[in-house]
């Protein structure tokens, strides 16, 4: 059985990239996502252009995953052209490479420990630190891990919190927050000015709202669910943080192509430098990765992660109010 280091040692032989994969998927998810958006504009019936603003929504959501892997120097590594591609890519998202690998990059180093700032993830207090709380601590508490402020995460977790929450807190060290922010709300502008407000909807509405609510609930459920555990500063372990607080989201062929196999998360945690299309490889090669905690995307493993609120150190476990 490999245990700690050993574990993530065997990992590295998967974290080597294959170039032309690499750009082979990250083209064709470009222009998928651009022949979807045209598609909300120049189609031939309504429920056709309704049907090409949904899928644009799933689409920047695998899109997305790709970015990610990008910012973690997982694929297409100091190539010009990937830079400037994942850099648009970054500000149309509302989450410029800047503050998006800073956060991102905490979150990798600190996921699970109970005594660490929130950064890059939702905040987790203890049952006994909530409660000495004043109520409108307590309120803000709630209301970041509320189901609601979690489907609008397009509002809440990007346009607040990637972008102009960074320029409050950062000006100086987040302009591409704010270069990000004006862009994105200037190309909005544009659509309602050329193809009216119907158009707006469909081309970005829609699409924003789905990868903002998808991409907010995946990044929360995988780091908040029924069996996660968390753990004291002195205890924490980079391996225990991937197994016992990174989830394995079940998911069937399509949803995992949709979000490029980001549900394979606790794999993805033991070392990031693997690319996305290789994860359910390591997975399947290593025994060890394959006694996971796992959740879905069913209401009712939806309903319990949500329901979740601080962990209780007597039980051991996350639990509601």
């Amino acid at each position: 059985m490999l245990q700690g280091k050993q574990l993530i040692l065997a990992t590295k032989q998967f974290a080597k990239e294959n170039r032309a994969k690499s750009w082979y998927y990250t083209i064709s998810t470009f222009l998928l996502l651009i022949i979807s958006l045209v598609g909300t504009i120049y189609n031939l019936h309504f429920l056709l252009k309704l049907l090409c603003s949904i899928l644009a929504g799933f689409i920047i959501v695998r899109l997305f995953v790709i970015y990610h892997d990008h910012q973690h120097k997982a694929i297409l590594d100091k190539s010009p052209l990937a830079n400037l591609l994942f850099t648009v890519f970054g500000f149309y998202v509302l989450a410029p490479s800047g503050i998006w690998s800073a956060s991102h990059d905490y979150h990798h180093k600190n996921n699970s420990k109970l005594f660490s700032a929130s950064i890059g993830s939702y905040p987790i207090y203890t049952k006994q630190k909530f409660e000495k709380l004043s109520k409108s601590e307590q309120r803000h508490y709630l209301f970041i891990r509320h189901p609601l402020t979690i489907l609008f995460g397009y509002f809440f977790t990007f346009m607040y919190g990637m972008t102009i929450k960074s320029i409050i807190n950062r000006f100086g060290k987040n302009i591409d927050s704010l270069i990000g922010l004006l862009l994105h709300i200037t190309y909005q502008f544009l659509v309602v000015y050329f193809f009216g407000f119907k158009s707006w909807i469909l081309f970005c509405a829609i699409p924003h709202f789905i990868s903002g609510a998808l991409g907010s609930y995946l990044f929360y459920a995988q780091h908040n669910f029924p069996t996660v555990k968390f753990v004291g500063n002195e205890e924490w372990t980079y391996e225990g943080a991937a197994l016992d607080s990174s989830s394995f989201m079940v998911l069937n062929p399509l949803m995992h192509w949709f979000t490029a196999n980001i549900g394979y998360h606790h794999v993805h945690h033991m070392n990031s430098r693997i690319p996305f299309y290789r994860l359910p490889e390591v997975m399947k090669s290593i025994p060890e990765m394959q006694t996971v905690k796992t959740t879905s995307l069913h209401m009712k493993d939806i309903i319990s992660c949500l329901k979740l609120k601080v962990w209780d150190f007597e039980q051991q476990k996350m639990i509601g109010l």
